[in-house]
């Protein structure tokens, strides 16, 4: 008997040194950003997850954080042409993606209709408080983030590559504010708590930035390396063992489901789809590939389901009547959640028995 989804990771034609180059270009990103943020260095090391697993991010914390200048910083830090949009209750879908204008031709005269690229033409758009802006603006950016593509006047325009969106909120003033629908929450690849930093990284803050003087940002990318980073990210093999280990962390978020516990059938309304778990096995494949680690594992799972599941479980009235919120119910699903076992490989077929 064979078991077809065995732990042992499946042969690949990955190259050692393109791990190494990897490591070394995650390595020299997170150096060149740790000069001007200081203690915030988990958050540092998801956005680059999500960047090169080739996704967006949404940013939510109190201001004064620096969620901002972490991505200006970071922007800084590539040779990619970074744009930021301040999202307000009167911007118009226009003003992201760009319009139509009528323009004369200076030789001919004739009158013509001319797309002006709006500044989500950009390789890194910072959408700064994206829950001021309303619905028909918020979906705006829903086909550009899932398809890399704008489309005006009946004419289809592709964005450059790579393209990312790192979003902002503002979880405390929700006054005149606009909650993301759960559509355009499942088109981000992660949601990033922002806490405040330890009392040695404000002290270290507080003596940094009240000087006279202004780190030097050296940019270690170009956007060619980062999407042959992110090919070479796409190629870690990932053994059936850990797949189905996050198959089975998105089934456990169902409240009808057979393998949900208990936490799952009281709080829960809506679990995870196919997407988040597309999402789980990439982004635990760039969190092994960016500290040149070859093999997958459940563990980088494990490491990166808060960030992947936390906007995607929707709770019921009696989680929010009694204090539970989305991250408490991840944390117990890592706890009761095991990896897979033999006798679940062969209740699903993975069994070989020729």
């Amino acid at each position: 008997m064979t078991v077809l989804g065995s732990p042992e990771t499946t042969p690949s034609d990955l190259e050692p040194e393109a791990l190494d180059r990897l490591g070394a270009a995650h390595e020299a990103l997170r150096s060149e950003v740790s000069r001007v943020i200081v203690g915030q260095d988990k958050v540092v090391e998801d956005v680059l997850t999500a960047i090169f697993a080739r996704g967006h991010s949404l940013m939510v914390g109190v201001p004064g954080l620096a969620k901002t200048l972490m991505v200006h910083t970071i922007a800084r830090a590539v040779d990619l042409e970074f744009n930021r949009i301040q999202f307000t209750p009167d911007l118009m879908p226009a003003d992201i993606t760009g319009t139509e204008v009528m323009q004369s031709d200076a030789e001919t005269g004739q009158r013509e209709f001319t797309f002006v690229r709006g500044p989500v033409f950009a390789n890194i758009l910072l959408a700064d408080e994206i829950n001021r802006t309303p619905p028909k603006t918020q979906a705006a950016l829903l086909q550009a983030m899932q398809e890399a593509q704008v489309t005006s006047g009946g004419r289809t325009y592709d964005l450059p590559s790579p393209f990312f969106v790192l979003a902002t909120q503002n979880p405390i003033e929700q006054e005149g504010t606009y909650p993301l629908p759960e559509a355009q929450l499942d088109r981000f690849m992660f949601m990033l708590k922002v806490g405040y930093p330890a009392p040695s990284a404000e002290l270290a803050i507080a003596r940094a930035t009240t000087a006279d003087t202004e780190p030097t940002i050296r940019k270690v990318l170009s956007g060619s390396e980062i999407v042959d980073l992110q090919k070479t990210i796409r190629q870690l093999p990932v053994s059936d063992h850990v797949a189905l280990y996050g198959v089975k962390l998105c089934r456990a978020t169902r409240p009808e489901d057979e393998l949900a516990p208990e936490v799952v059938r009281q709080y829960v309304n809506w679990g995870l789809g196919p997407r988040a778990l597309q999402y789980l096995v990439i982004a635990a494949k760039a969190r092994a590939g960016l500290h040149g680690e070859y093999n997958v594992t459940a563990q980088h799972v494990r490491d990166v389901a808060p960030l992947v599941m936390r906007h995607r479980i929707i709770a019921n009235f009696h989680a929010e009547a009694e204090g539970v919120d989305a991250d408490r119910i991840v944390a117990r699903l890592l706890d009761e959640v095991s990896e897979p076992t033999p006798e679940e490989y062969d209740g699903l077929g993975l069994v070989d028995r020729d």
